[in-house]
């Protein structure tokens, strides 16, 4: 469903249709649509539809060792690739990535670690441009400002 902006992929998928095992092992590029909890070993990428309400669940068991791009993640397991979130990223306690995570909107708990960048991603989809924002200094209140009358 879309609203009057035609955004359709705001909500998570909110059923598991494909299960990939605790004692199992992929190896190869995985796309899928709708919900993909992971249990077990992926070796290799993760791709599902930005248009899509797509939802990757990795449990405290599971691992990928390579690229994620889904646009709603919960993880409570490990990456070693880059990730990136269209929608929404949450990192429960035991999450941990190694490499940059691209998110619109991220939920870390205590206890998750991320190795790498953290990029916000806005809606003009800015990282497809290469461009990032510089940050301005920050303004130092008038009382502690040499320049300021009195401070020199």
């Amino acid at each position: 469903m879309s609203d009057a902006r035609g955004k359709a992929h705001e909500k998570p998928c909110a059923s598991i249709d494909t299960l990939i095992g605790a004692n199992s092992e992929v190896k190869g590029t995985l796309v899928f649509s709708g919900g993909l909890r992971i249990d077990g070993k992926v070796r290799g990428n993760i791709m599902a539809p930005d248009q899509d309400n797509s939802t990757l669940v990795l449990s405290e068991r599971a691992e990928v060792e390579g690229n994620v791009q889904v646009p709603h993640i919960t993880l409570q397991g490990r990456i070693r690739g880059n990730v990136h979130s269209t929608e929404r990223i949450e990192l429960q306690r035991k999450a941990q990535i190694t490499g940059d995570v691209h998110y619109k909107v991220i939920q870390i708990a205590v206890g998750a670690t991320v190795e790498g960048k953290l990029v916000h991603i806005s809606e003009k989809h800015v990282e497809e441009s290469g461009v990032v924002a510089k940050l301005k200094p920050a303004a130092m209140p008038r009382s502690q400002d040499p320049k300021a009358e009195g401070g020199g």
